[in-house]
Protein backbone atom coordinates (compact mmCIF):
# COMPACT_ATOMS: atom_id res chain seq x y z
CA UNK A 1 0.00 0.00 0.00
CA UNK A 2 2.72 1.94 1.13
CA UNK A 3 4.69 1.86 -2.31
CA UNK A 4 1.31 2.72 -4.25
CA UNK A 5 0.74 6.00 -2.79
CA UNK A 6 4.00 6.57 -4.38
CA UNK A 7 3.35 5.45 -7.88
CA UNK A 8 2.46 8.26 -10.43
CA UNK A 9 -0.78 9.18 -10.94
CA UNK A 10 -2.80 8.74 -14.08
CA UNK A 11 -2.66 12.19 -14.60
CA UNK A 12 1.01 12.44 -14.46
CA UNK A 13 1.65 9.53 -16.78
CA UNK A 14 -0.80 11.55 -19.06
CA UNK A 15 1.47 14.46 -18.62
CA UNK A 16 4.11 12.58 -19.62
CA UNK A 17 3.26 10.91 -22.48
CA UNK A 18 0.65 13.50 -24.05
CA UNK A 19 -0.15 11.40 -27.13
CA UNK A 20 -0.15 7.89 -25.66
CA UNK A 21 -3.76 7.73 -23.86
CA UNK A 22 -4.39 4.96 -25.74
CA UNK A 23 -1.60 2.97 -24.21
CA UNK A 24 -3.11 0.09 -21.74
CA UNK A 25 -0.66 -2.90 -22.17
CA UNK A 26 2.79 -1.38 -22.53
CA UNK A 27 1.66 1.68 -19.75
CA UNK A 28 4.23 0.65 -17.33
CA UNK A 29 7.21 -0.13 -19.82
CA UNK A 30 10.17 2.09 -18.97
CA UNK A 31 8.03 3.17 -15.45
CA UNK A 32 8.80 0.39 -13.47
CA UNK A 33 11.69 -2.33 -13.25
CA UNK A 34 10.96 -5.52 -14.61
CA UNK A 35 13.21 -7.30 -12.60
CA UNK A 36 11.62 -6.38 -9.14
CA UNK A 37 8.41 -7.36 -7.98
CA UNK A 38 7.86 -4.75 -5.58
CA UNK A 39 7.55 -2.08 -8.36
CA UNK A 40 4.85 -4.23 -10.29
CA UNK A 41 2.98 -4.50 -7.26
CA UNK A 42 3.25 -0.47 -6.36
CA UNK A 43 1.49 -0.32 -9.72
CA UNK A 44 -1.45 -2.26 -8.84
CA UNK A 45 0.00 -5.61 -9.71
CA UNK A 46 -1.56 -9.04 -8.88
CA UNK A 47 -4.71 -7.22 -7.13
CA UNK A 48 -6.45 -8.61 -10.25
CA UNK A 49 -5.42 -11.86 -10.11
CA UNK A 50 -6.26 -12.15 -6.03
CA UNK A 51 -10.11 -10.42 -6.79
CA UNK A 52 -10.24 -13.36 -9.29
CA UNK A 53 -9.26 -15.96 -7.15
CA UNK A 54 -10.93 -14.68 -4.11
CA UNK A 55 -14.08 -13.01 -5.85
CA UNK A 56 -15.10 -14.85 -8.79
CA UNK A 57 -15.82 -18.57 -9.86
CA UNK A 58 -13.68 -19.51 -13.03
CA UNK A 59 -16.86 -19.69 -14.45
CA UNK A 60 -17.79 -16.11 -13.69
CA UNK A 61 -13.77 -15.42 -15.24
CA UNK A 62 -14.48 -16.68 -18.33
CA UNK A 63 -18.04 -14.68 -18.95
CA UNK A 64 -15.93 -11.52 -18.10
CA UNK A 65 -13.48 -12.46 -20.63
CA UNK A 66 -15.92 -13.50 -23.03
CA UNK A 67 -18.62 -10.32 -22.70
CA UNK A 68 -15.05 -8.00 -22.70
CA UNK A 69 -14.77 -8.78 -26.54
CA UNK A 70 -11.31 -9.79 -26.54
CA UNK A 71 -9.92 -11.68 -29.65
CA UNK A 72 -6.78 -13.62 -29.63
CA UNK A 73 -3.89 -10.77 -30.31
CA UNK A 74 -1.38 -14.39 -32.46
CA UNK A 75 -2.75 -13.34 -35.48
CA UNK A 76 -6.40 -15.76 -35.79
CA UNK A 77 -8.37 -13.52 -33.91
CA UNK A 78 -10.38 -16.19 -32.24
CA UNK A 79 -12.44 -14.70 -29.13
CA UNK A 80 -10.40 -16.20 -25.84
CA UNK A 81 -13.61 -16.48 -23.90
CA UNK A 82 -15.09 -18.89 -26.31
CA UNK A 83 -11.59 -20.50 -26.18
CA UNK A 84 -11.32 -20.78 -22.51
CA UNK A 85 -15.18 -22.05 -22.37
CA UNK A 86 -14.09 -24.66 -24.64
CA UNK A 87 -11.34 -26.13 -22.43
CA UNK A 88 -12.92 -25.74 -19.36
CA UNK A 89 -15.70 -27.94 -20.42
CA UNK A 90 -12.88 -30.83 -21.26
CA UNK A 91 -13.47 -33.56 -18.83
CA UNK A 92 -9.53 -34.97 -19.12
CA UNK A 93 -7.07 -33.89 -16.71
CA UNK A 94 -4.50 -32.36 -16.48
CA UNK A 95 -4.91 -29.30 -18.20
CA UNK A 96 -2.34 -26.88 -19.56
CA UNK A 97 -1.82 -23.51 -20.30
CA UNK A 98 1.18 -22.34 -22.89
CA UNK A 99 1.93 -19.02 -23.65
CA UNK A 100 2.80 -18.39 -27.29
CA UNK A 101 6.15 -15.92 -27.57
CA UNK A 102 7.56 -17.49 -30.84
CA UNK A 103 7.44 -14.38 -32.72
CA UNK A 104 8.69 -15.21 -36.03
CA UNK A 105 7.62 -11.96 -38.17
CA UNK A 106 10.37 -9.88 -39.23
CA UNK A 107 10.35 -7.03 -37.73
CA UNK A 108 7.79 -7.25 -35.42
CA UNK A 109 8.66 -7.82 -31.34
CA UNK A 110 5.89 -6.09 -29.53
CA UNK A 111 5.85 -9.99 -27.24
CA UNK A 112 9.50 -9.33 -26.87
CA UNK A 113 8.88 -5.67 -25.27
CA UNK A 114 5.72 -7.14 -23.04
CA UNK A 115 8.21 -9.94 -21.72
CA UNK A 116 10.93 -7.83 -21.35
CA UNK A 117 9.31 -4.62 -19.60
CA UNK A 118 6.61 -6.59 -17.55
CA UNK A 119 6.65 -9.91 -17.65
CA UNK A 120 5.03 -10.02 -14.03
CA UNK A 121 1.87 -8.91 -16.38
CA UNK A 122 1.96 -11.95 -18.29
CA UNK A 123 2.31 -13.94 -15.31
CA UNK A 124 -0.89 -12.74 -13.72
CA UNK A 125 -2.92 -12.72 -16.93
CA UNK A 126 -1.75 -16.55 -17.04
CA UNK A 127 -2.71 -17.27 -13.59
CA UNK A 128 -6.33 -15.81 -13.81
CA UNK A 129 -6.30 -17.99 -17.21
CA UNK A 130 -4.93 -21.15 -15.45
CA UNK A 131 -7.56 -20.60 -12.88
CA UNK A 132 -10.77 -19.89 -15.28
CA UNK A 133 -9.62 -23.49 -17.51
CA UNK A 134 -8.56 -25.47 -14.37
CA UNK A 135 -5.02 -25.44 -15.32
CA UNK A 136 -2.41 -26.65 -13.06
CA UNK A 137 0.50 -25.87 -14.90
CA UNK A 138 1.74 -22.64 -17.68
CA UNK A 139 4.61 -23.03 -20.17
CA UNK A 140 5.65 -19.74 -21.67
CA UNK A 141 6.85 -20.89 -25.00
CA UNK A 142 9.71 -18.16 -25.94
CA UNK A 143 12.43 -17.94 -28.90
CA UNK A 144 15.67 -18.41 -27.70
CA UNK A 145 16.94 -15.05 -29.98
CA UNK A 146 15.08 -13.09 -27.19
CA UNK A 147 17.59 -13.96 -23.74
CA UNK A 148 16.43 -10.68 -22.33
CA UNK A 149 12.70 -11.92 -22.45
CA UNK A 150 14.24 -15.34 -21.44
CA UNK A 151 16.05 -13.63 -18.32
CA UNK A 152 13.03 -11.34 -17.02
CA UNK A 153 10.39 -14.28 -17.33
CA UNK A 154 12.03 -16.60 -15.53
CA UNK A 155 13.49 -14.12 -12.79
CA UNK A 156 9.48 -13.17 -12.73
CA UNK A 157 8.57 -16.68 -12.14
CA UNK A 158 11.21 -16.83 -9.30
CA UNK A 159 10.11 -14.02 -7.64
CA UNK A 160 6.18 -15.10 -7.90
CA UNK A 161 7.29 -18.36 -6.57
CA UNK A 162 8.40 -17.01 -3.41
CA UNK A 163 6.31 -14.90 -2.28
CA UNK A 164 3.01 -17.05 -2.75
CA UNK A 165 1.67 -15.95 -6.13
CA UNK A 166 2.46 -19.18 -7.81
CA UNK A 167 2.67 -22.41 -6.48
CA UNK A 168 0.25 -24.82 -4.85
CA UNK A 169 -1.99 -22.61 -2.99
CA UNK A 170 -1.73 -19.31 -4.77
CA UNK A 171 -2.91 -16.35 -2.05
CA UNK A 172 -4.57 -18.91 0.36
CA UNK A 173 -7.12 -19.46 -2.67
CA UNK A 174 -6.89 -23.18 -2.91
CA UNK A 175 -5.75 -22.84 -6.36
CA UNK A 176 -1.94 -24.23 -7.29
CA UNK A 177 -0.60 -23.21 -10.44
CA UNK A 178 3.10 -23.02 -11.21
CA UNK A 179 4.79 -21.47 -14.95
CA UNK A 180 8.09 -23.13 -16.53
CA UNK A 181 10.09 -20.79 -19.70
CA UNK A 182 10.93 -23.30 -22.89
CA UNK A 183 12.78 -21.84 -25.01
CA UNK A 184 12.75 -22.63 -29.18
CA UNK A 185 14.83 -22.68 -31.46
CA UNK A 186 13.08 -19.57 -33.66
CA UNK A 187 11.33 -21.50 -36.87
CA UNK A 188 8.85 -19.63 -37.87
CA UNK A 189 6.29 -22.14 -38.02
CA UNK A 190 6.43 -23.08 -34.46
CA UNK A 191 4.21 -20.30 -34.29
CA UNK A 192 1.73 -22.57 -35.24
CA UNK A 193 -0.11 -23.64 -31.98
CA UNK A 194 0.31 -27.61 -33.17
CA UNK A 195 3.91 -27.04 -34.68
CA UNK A 196 4.50 -25.50 -31.26
CA UNK A 197 3.18 -28.01 -29.04
CA UNK A 198 5.56 -31.10 -31.11
CA UNK A 199 8.33 -28.60 -30.97
CA UNK A 200 7.26 -28.46 -26.33
CA UNK A 201 6.95 -32.35 -27.03
CA UNK A 202 10.49 -32.66 -28.18
CA UNK A 203 9.57 -33.16 -31.83
CA UNK A 204 10.08 -31.50 -35.23
CA UNK A 205 8.16 -28.53 -35.11
CA UNK A 206 5.54 -29.62 -37.40
CA UNK A 207 1.81 -29.14 -37.96
CA UNK A 208 -1.01 -31.70 -37.39
CA UNK A 209 -4.42 -31.93 -38.85
CA UNK A 210 -7.12 -30.41 -37.10
CA UNK A 211 -9.34 -31.64 -35.42
CA UNK A 212 -8.46 -32.50 -32.61
CA UNK A 213 -7.97 -29.03 -31.72
CA UNK A 214 -5.40 -28.43 -28.84
CA UNK A 215 -8.29 -27.37 -26.50
CA UNK A 216 -9.17 -31.00 -26.75
CA UNK A 217 -5.79 -32.95 -27.48
CA UNK A 218 -2.70 -30.56 -27.00
CA UNK A 219 0.23 -30.97 -24.93
CA UNK A 220 0.71 -34.36 -23.58
CA UNK A 221 -2.60 -35.60 -25.43
CA UNK A 222 -3.92 -33.12 -22.62
CA UNK A 223 -6.93 -30.29 -22.91
CA UNK A 224 -4.26 -27.17 -23.37
CA UNK A 225 -5.12 -23.74 -24.54
CA UNK A 226 -2.33 -21.49 -26.30
CA UNK A 227 -2.83 -18.07 -25.55
CA UNK A 228 -0.25 -15.26 -27.48
CA UNK A 229 1.67 -12.60 -25.03
CA UNK A 230 -0.20 -10.22 -26.02
CA UNK A 231 -3.75 -11.10 -25.34
CA UNK A 232 -2.52 -13.02 -21.96
CA UNK A 233 -1.36 -9.02 -20.92
CA UNK A 234 -5.06 -8.32 -21.77
CA UNK A 235 -6.52 -10.32 -19.09
CA UNK A 236 -5.65 -8.31 -15.30
CA UNK A 237 -7.07 -5.20 -16.86
CA UNK A 238 -10.20 -6.98 -18.18
CA UNK A 239 -10.21 -8.33 -14.62
CA UNK A 240 -9.57 -5.26 -12.76
CA UNK A 241 -11.52 -2.33 -15.01
CA UNK A 242 -14.32 -5.06 -15.72
CA UNK A 243 -15.34 -6.16 -19.38
CA UNK A 244 -17.66 -3.00 -19.99
CA UNK A 245 -14.16 -0.52 -19.64
CA UNK A 246 -12.69 -2.41 -22.12
CA UNK A 247 -15.11 -2.71 -24.54
CA UNK A 248 -15.51 0.93 -24.55
CA UNK A 249 -12.34 1.50 -27.19
CA UNK A 250 -12.60 -0.70 -30.21
CA UNK A 251 -14.99 -1.84 -32.96
CA UNK A 252 -18.45 -3.59 -32.74
CA UNK A 253 -16.45 -7.09 -33.94
CA UNK A 254 -13.28 -5.95 -32.05
CA UNK A 255 -12.38 -4.70 -28.72
CA UNK A 256 -9.64 -3.13 -27.13
CA UNK A 257 -6.57 -1.69 -28.25
CA UNK A 258 -3.56 -3.69 -30.40
CA UNK A 259 0.14 -3.10 -30.58
CA UNK A 260 1.69 -2.52 -33.94
CA UNK A 261 5.44 -2.86 -34.61
CA UNK A 262 5.51 0.47 -37.13
CA UNK A 263 8.41 -0.24 -39.63
CA UNK A 264 9.88 0.62 -43.11
CA UNK A 265 9.31 3.84 -44.68
CA UNK A 266 8.27 5.82 -41.55
CA UNK A 267 9.72 8.70 -39.82
CA UNK A 268 9.11 7.65 -36.22
CA UNK A 269 9.31 3.44 -35.93
CA UNK A 270 8.82 1.69 -33.10
CA UNK A 271 6.13 0.22 -31.44
CA UNK A 272 2.75 1.87 -31.18
CA UNK A 273 -1.09 1.10 -29.07
CA UNK A 274 -3.79 2.31 -30.90
CA UNK A 275 -7.82 1.44 -30.35
CA UNK A 276 -8.44 -1.18 -32.52
CA UNK A 277 -10.49 0.94 -35.27
CA UNK A 278 -8.12 3.29 -35.62
CA UNK A 279 -6.69 4.29 -39.12
CA UNK A 280 -3.47 3.91 -41.31
CA UNK A 281 -3.34 7.37 -41.75
CA UNK A 282 -3.48 7.68 -37.83
CA UNK A 283 -0.94 5.80 -37.54
CA UNK A 284 1.51 6.69 -40.49
CA UNK A 285 1.12 10.72 -39.95
CA UNK A 286 -0.02 11.72 -36.59
CA UNK A 287 2.23 8.76 -34.76
CA UNK A 288 4.67 7.63 -37.19
CA UNK A 289 5.55 11.31 -38.48
CA UNK A 290 4.22 10.73 -42.32
CA UNK A 291 7.20 9.22 -44.74
CA UNK A 292 10.79 10.43 -44.99
CA UNK A 293 12.08 12.67 -47.62
CA UNK A 294 8.54 13.89 -48.57
CA UNK A 295 7.66 11.12 -50.44
CA UNK A 296 4.39 9.47 -51.09
CA UNK A 297 3.02 6.55 -49.18
CA UNK A 298 2.06 3.81 -51.33
CA UNK A 299 0.95 0.85 -49.08
CA UNK A 300 1.10 -0.69 -45.37
CA UNK A 301 2.16 -4.61 -45.37
CA UNK A 302 0.45 -6.18 -42.45
CA UNK A 303 0.23 -9.19 -41.06
CA UNK A 304 4.08 -10.01 -41.12
CA UNK A 305 5.14 -12.28 -44.23
CA UNK A 306 1.99 -14.08 -44.42
CA UNK A 307 0.24 -10.30 -44.21
CA UNK A 308 -1.00 -8.84 -47.30
CA UNK A 309 -0.33 -5.03 -48.39
CA UNK A 310 -2.91 -2.10 -48.15
CA UNK A 311 -2.66 0.58 -50.51
CA UNK A 312 -2.81 4.43 -50.10
CA UNK A 313 -6.81 4.28 -50.96
CA UNK A 314 -7.31 2.24 -47.87
CA UNK A 315 -5.57 5.08 -46.04
CA UNK A 316 -8.88 5.70 -43.93
CA UNK A 317 -10.11 1.90 -43.42
CA UNK A 318 -10.62 1.97 -39.55
CA UNK A 319 -8.18 -1.31 -38.76
CA UNK A 320 -9.62 -4.51 -37.20
CA UNK A 321 -9.95 -8.52 -37.83
CA UNK A 322 -12.53 -8.30 -40.43
CA UNK A 323 -12.23 -4.84 -42.26
CA UNK A 324 -8.50 -5.74 -43.18
CA UNK A 325 -9.58 -8.42 -44.22
CA UNK A 326 -11.63 -7.16 -46.81
CA UNK A 327 -8.78 -5.84 -48.62
CA UNK A 328 -6.51 -8.72 -48.82
CA UNK A 329 -4.47 -8.79 -45.82
CA UNK A 330 -4.53 -9.66 -42.06
CA UNK A 331 -3.79 -8.18 -38.81
CA UNK A 332 -2.30 -10.74 -37.89
CA UNK A 333 0.25 -10.79 -34.51
CA UNK A 334 0.87 -6.89 -35.52
CA UNK A 335 3.83 -6.76 -38.15
CA UNK A 336 3.58 -3.58 -39.75
CA UNK A 337 5.64 -2.04 -42.51
CA UNK A 338 5.32 1.08 -44.43
CA UNK A 339 6.36 1.73 -48.00
CA UNK A 340 6.83 4.47 -49.71
CA UNK A 341 6.86 4.91 -53.80
CA UNK A 342 10.61 4.09 -53.93
CA UNK A 343 9.20 0.20 -53.45
CA UNK A 344 8.28 -2.28 -55.78
CA UNK A 345 5.97 -4.30 -55.19
CA UNK A 346 6.65 -7.56 -56.99
CA UNK A 347 9.93 -7.46 -55.10
CA UNK A 348 7.95 -7.09 -51.90
CA UNK A 349 6.21 -10.23 -53.05
CA UNK A 350 9.44 -11.83 -53.87
CA UNK A 351 10.76 -11.29 -50.54
CA UNK A 352 7.98 -12.59 -48.58
CA UNK A 353 7.63 -15.24 -50.69
CA UNK A 354 10.96 -15.71 -50.65
CA UNK A 355 10.45 -16.10 -46.84
CA UNK A 356 7.51 -18.56 -46.62
CA UNK A 357 9.46 -21.29 -48.62
CA UNK A 358 12.63 -21.25 -46.38
CA UNK A 359 10.69 -20.97 -43.40
CA UNK A 360 7.71 -24.23 -44.75
CA UNK A 361 8.47 -27.63 -42.79
CA UNK A 362 7.82 -29.23 -45.54
CA UNK A 363 5.31 -31.79 -44.40
CA UNK A 364 2.30 -31.02 -46.77
CA UNK A 365 3.15 -30.72 -50.40
CA UNK A 366 0.87 -27.87 -51.00
CA UNK A 367 3.06 -25.32 -49.16
CA UNK A 368 6.24 -27.01 -49.70
CA UNK A 369 6.07 -27.12 -53.35
CA UNK A 370 3.63 -24.06 -53.90
CA UNK A 371 5.96 -21.53 -52.50
CA UNK A 372 8.74 -22.52 -54.23
CA UNK A 373 6.93 -22.71 -57.61
CA UNK A 374 5.54 -19.26 -56.74
CA UNK A 375 9.10 -17.70 -55.62
CA UNK A 376 10.43 -19.09 -59.13
CA UNK A 377 7.74 -17.27 -61.27
CA UNK A 378 8.60 -13.85 -59.16
CA UNK A 379 11.96 -14.33 -59.81
CA UNK A 380 11.59 -14.47 -63.10
CA UNK A 381 9.51 -11.54 -62.99
CA UNK A 382 11.32 -9.26 -61.49
CA UNK A 383 14.95 -10.36 -63.81
CA UNK A 384 12.29 -9.32 -66.56
CA UNK A 385 12.10 -12.91 -68.12
CA UNK A 386 8.56 -13.43 -66.85
CA UNK A 387 5.31 -14.00 -69.39
CA UNK A 388 1.90 -12.94 -68.96
CA UNK A 389 0.94 -16.03 -68.69
CA UNK A 390 2.90 -16.07 -65.67
CA UNK A 391 -0.08 -13.86 -63.69
CA UNK A 392 -2.47 -16.69 -64.54
CA UNK A 393 0.26 -19.82 -63.20
CA UNK A 394 0.63 -17.67 -60.53
CA UNK A 395 -3.08 -16.39 -58.94
CA UNK A 396 -3.61 -20.11 -59.52
CA UNK A 397 -0.73 -21.44 -57.74
CA UNK A 398 -1.62 -19.04 -54.93
CA UNK A 399 -5.50 -19.92 -54.98
CA UNK A 400 -4.40 -23.52 -54.35
CA UNK A 401 -1.65 -23.06 -51.75
CA UNK A 402 -4.25 -20.95 -49.66
CA UNK A 403 -7.00 -23.70 -50.07
CA UNK A 404 -5.16 -26.79 -49.29
CA UNK A 405 -2.16 -25.95 -46.99
CA UNK A 406 -2.12 -28.13 -43.84
CA UNK A 407 -1.82 -25.24 -41.47
CA UNK A 408 -2.01 -21.54 -40.85
CA UNK A 409 1.68 -20.93 -42.71
CA UNK A 410 1.00 -22.17 -46.07
CA UNK A 411 -2.91 -21.28 -45.75
CA UNK A 412 -1.47 -17.32 -45.32
CA UNK A 413 1.85 -17.44 -47.38
CA UNK A 414 -0.29 -16.47 -50.30
CA UNK A 415 -1.61 -13.57 -49.63
CA UNK A 416 1.08 -11.29 -49.93
CA UNK A 417 1.30 -12.43 -54.15
CA UNK A 418 -2.79 -12.30 -53.93
CA UNK A 419 -2.78 -8.58 -52.35
CA UNK A 420 -0.41 -7.46 -54.67
CA UNK A 421 -1.76 -9.17 -57.57
CA UNK A 422 -5.10 -7.52 -56.62
CA UNK A 423 -4.25 -3.87 -55.57
CA UNK A 424 -0.77 -3.49 -58.22
CA UNK A 425 -1.52 -5.83 -60.93
CA UNK A 426 -0.35 -2.70 -63.26
CA UNK A 427 3.02 -3.13 -61.83
CA UNK A 428 3.37 -6.89 -62.57
CA UNK A 429 1.93 -5.90 -66.55
CA UNK A 430 4.97 -3.43 -66.31
CA UNK A 431 7.56 -5.80 -65.54
CA UNK A 432 6.42 -8.22 -67.81
CA UNK A 433 5.54 -6.27 -71.13
CA UNK A 434 7.28 -3.18 -70.76
CA UNK A 435 10.22 -4.53 -68.74
CA UNK A 436 9.85 -1.90 -66.39
CA UNK A 437 10.21 -1.80 -62.65
CA UNK A 438 8.54 1.91 -61.96
CA UNK A 439 10.30 1.86 -58.56
CA UNK A 440 13.88 1.11 -60.21
CA UNK A 441 14.01 -1.69 -57.65
CA UNK A 442 14.50 -4.99 -59.56
CA UNK A 443 18.32 -4.90 -60.49
CA UNK A 444 17.35 -7.30 -63.73
CA UNK A 445 15.50 -4.22 -65.04
CA UNK A 446 16.97 -1.26 -64.19
CA UNK A 447 20.77 0.09 -64.61
CA UNK A 448 20.78 3.22 -62.33
CA UNK A 449 17.39 4.40 -60.26
CA UNK A 450 17.76 8.17 -61.49
CA UNK A 451 18.21 7.42 -65.39
CA UNK A 452 15.22 4.27 -64.64
CA UNK A 453 13.20 7.27 -63.14
CA UNK A 454 13.87 10.04 -65.69
CA UNK A 455 10.65 10.39 -68.42
CA UNK A 456 13.17 11.17 -71.30
CA UNK A 457 15.47 8.18 -70.31
CA UNK A 458 18.69 10.19 -70.34
CA UNK A 459 22.01 8.63 -68.85
CA UNK A 460 21.86 10.61 -65.94
CA UNK A 461 25.45 8.92 -64.55
CA UNK A 462 27.30 9.35 -67.73
CA UNK A 463 26.00 13.53 -68.12
CA UNK A 464 27.09 13.92 -64.19
CA UNK A 465 30.32 12.17 -64.83
CA UNK A 466 30.69 14.76 -67.92
CA UNK A 467 29.61 17.84 -65.91
CA UNK A 468 31.85 16.82 -62.87
CA UNK A 469 34.42 17.10 -64.97
CA UNK A 470 34.11 20.57 -66.59
CA UNK A 471 32.59 18.66 -69.74
CA UNK A 472 29.74 20.75 -70.40
CA UNK A 473 29.42 20.30 -74.19
CA UNK A 474 29.62 16.50 -73.92
CA UNK A 475 27.63 16.13 -71.09
CA UNK A 476 25.01 18.73 -72.88
CA UNK A 477 25.21 15.84 -75.69
CA UNK A 478 23.92 13.26 -73.40
CA UNK A 479 21.21 14.95 -72.83
CA UNK A 480 20.34 16.08 -76.00
CA UNK A 481 20.47 12.28 -77.53
CA UNK A 482 17.15 11.48 -74.97
CA UNK A 483 15.51 14.76 -75.41
CA UNK A 484 16.45 17.70 -77.64
CA UNK A 485 14.69 20.85 -75.55
CA UNK A 486 17.59 20.72 -72.90
CA UNK A 487 16.32 23.38 -71.10
CA UNK A 488 13.09 21.91 -70.46
CA UNK A 489 15.14 19.13 -68.22
CA UNK A 490 17.10 21.84 -65.80
CA UNK A 491 13.66 24.58 -66.08
CA UNK A 492 10.70 22.69 -65.95
CA UNK A 493 10.99 19.30 -65.28
CA UNK A 494 9.91 18.12 -61.43
CA UNK A 495 12.77 15.78 -60.89
CA UNK A 496 11.85 12.53 -60.50
CA UNK A 497 15.42 11.39 -60.85
CA UNK A 498 16.10 13.07 -57.53
CA UNK A 499 13.28 11.23 -55.80
CA UNK A 500 15.36 7.86 -56.72
CA UNK A 501 18.69 9.01 -56.00
CA UNK A 502 20.44 6.46 -53.75
CA UNK A 503 22.51 9.53 -52.38
CA UNK A 504 19.25 10.50 -50.55
CA UNK A 505 19.28 7.20 -48.56
CA UNK A 506 22.30 8.44 -46.77
CA UNK A 507 21.95 12.49 -46.32
CA UNK A 508 20.41 14.13 -49.59
CA UNK A 509 20.00 13.33 -53.25
CA UNK A 510 22.27 15.21 -56.01
CA UNK A 511 20.69 18.09 -57.10
CA UNK A 512 20.25 16.50 -60.45
CA UNK A 513 18.05 19.09 -62.28
CA UNK A 514 20.55 22.11 -60.98
CA UNK A 515 23.53 20.68 -62.46
CA UNK A 516 21.27 20.02 -66.10
CA UNK A 517 20.04 23.89 -65.49
CA UNK A 518 24.07 24.74 -65.07
CA UNK A 519 25.09 22.92 -68.11
CA UNK A 520 22.65 24.24 -70.49
CA UNK A 521 22.89 27.73 -69.39
CA UNK A 522 27.43 27.28 -69.66
CA UNK A 523 27.29 25.87 -73.14
CA UNK A 524 26.73 28.87 -75.49
CA UNK A 525 26.14 26.95 -78.82
CA UNK A 526 23.05 24.28 -79.24
CA UNK A 527 24.22 20.66 -79.98
CA UNK A 528 24.28 19.43 -82.96
CA UNK A 529 23.98 15.51 -83.77
CA UNK A 530 27.50 14.66 -86.38
CA UNK A 531 26.86 14.05 -89.87
CA UNK A 532 26.96 10.15 -89.69
CA UNK A 533 23.72 9.97 -87.58
CA UNK A 534 21.67 12.06 -90.50
CA UNK A 535 23.54 10.65 -93.53
CA UNK A 536 21.12 8.67 -94.28
CA UNK A 537 18.68 9.59 -96.68
CA UNK A 538 15.47 8.05 -97.04
CA UNK A 539 12.47 8.38 -99.00
CA UNK A 540 9.95 8.96 -96.71
CA UNK A 541 8.55 12.38 -95.95
CA UNK A 542 6.39 12.87 -92.72
CA UNK A 543 3.90 16.05 -91.96
CA UNK A 544 3.90 16.47 -88.01
CA UNK A 545 1.13 19.06 -87.27
CA UNK A 546 1.89 21.65 -84.30
CA UNK A 547 5.85 22.76 -83.16
CA UNK A 548 4.83 21.88 -79.24
CA UNK A 549 7.79 19.69 -77.56
CA UNK A 550 6.18 16.57 -78.99
CA UNK A 551 5.84 17.43 -82.48
CA UNK A 552 9.08 19.14 -82.68
CA UNK A 553 10.85 16.17 -80.65
CA UNK A 554 9.35 14.03 -82.51
CA UNK A 555 10.36 16.07 -85.92
CA UNK A 556 13.69 16.26 -84.65
CA UNK A 557 14.45 12.23 -84.30
CA UNK A 558 12.62 11.51 -87.91
CA UNK A 559 15.57 13.50 -89.04
CA UNK A 560 17.64 11.55 -86.67
CA UNK A 561 16.77 8.75 -88.80
CA UNK A 562 17.25 9.68 -92.10
CA UNK A 563 13.15 11.02 -92.93
CA UNK A 564 12.19 14.39 -94.28
CA UNK A 565 10.22 15.66 -91.55
CA UNK A 566 7.79 19.25 -92.15
CA UNK A 567 6.05 20.89 -89.31
CA UNK A 568 3.03 22.38 -89.43
CA UNK A 569 2.13 25.31 -86.64
CA UNK A 570 -1.24 27.54 -85.89
CA UNK A 571 0.79 29.69 -84.07
CA UNK A 572 3.07 32.41 -85.08
CA UNK A 573 6.14 30.94 -82.71
CA UNK A 574 7.04 27.33 -82.52
CA UNK A 575 7.76 26.09 -78.33
CA UNK A 576 3.23 24.76 -78.06
CA UNK A 577 3.13 24.77 -74.17
CA UNK A 578 6.30 25.35 -73.93
CA UNK A 579 5.61 29.06 -74.94
CA UNK A 580 2.16 29.84 -74.06
CA UNK A 581 1.99 27.89 -70.76
CA UNK A 582 4.91 28.46 -68.55
CA UNK A 583 5.90 31.15 -66.98
CA UNK A 584 8.77 33.44 -68.64
CA UNK A 585 10.77 33.44 -65.09
CA UNK A 586 10.76 29.52 -65.22
CA UNK A 587 11.77 29.17 -69.21
CA UNK A 588 13.14 32.64 -71.02
CA UNK A 589 12.45 33.05 -74.26
CA UNK A 590 16.17 32.92 -75.49
CA UNK A 591 16.85 29.53 -73.78
CA UNK A 592 13.39 28.45 -75.56
CA UNK A 593 14.70 29.75 -78.54
CA UNK A 594 18.05 28.19 -78.53
CA UNK A 595 16.52 24.75 -77.77
CA UNK A 596 14.22 25.12 -80.83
Amino acid sequence: QEGRDQRPSEQVLRERRPRDLARRLDRLNGILDPTRLDDYVAHGGYAAAATALSERTPQQVVEEVSGAGLRGRGGAGFPTGRKWALARAEKNEPKYLVCNADEGDPGAFMDRSLLEGTPHAILEGMIIAGYAIGASQGIIYVRAEYPLAVCNAKEAIRQAQAAGLLGGNILGAGFGFDVIVREGAGAFVCGEETALLASLEGRRGMPRPRPPFPVQRGYLGKPTVINNVETLANIPLIMEKGKDWYAAIGTKGSKGTKIFALAGKVNNTGLVEVPIGATLRQIVYEIGGGIPKGRAFKAAQMGGPSGGCVPVRYLDLPIDYESVKEVGAIMGSGGMIILDENTCMVDIARYFMDFCAKESCGKCPPCRIGTTRMLEILRRICAGKGELADLDKLETLAVQVKKNSLCGLGQTAANPVLSTLRHFRDEYMEHIALKQCRASACPGLVESPCSHACPAGVDVPDYLTLAAEDRYAEALAVIQMRNPLVSVCGRVCDHPCEHRCRRADIDEPLSIRDIKRHVTDTVAAPWRPPEAWTGHETQHRVAVIGAGPAGLTCAYFLRFFGHRATIFEALPEPGGMLRVGIPRYRLPDERLKLDV
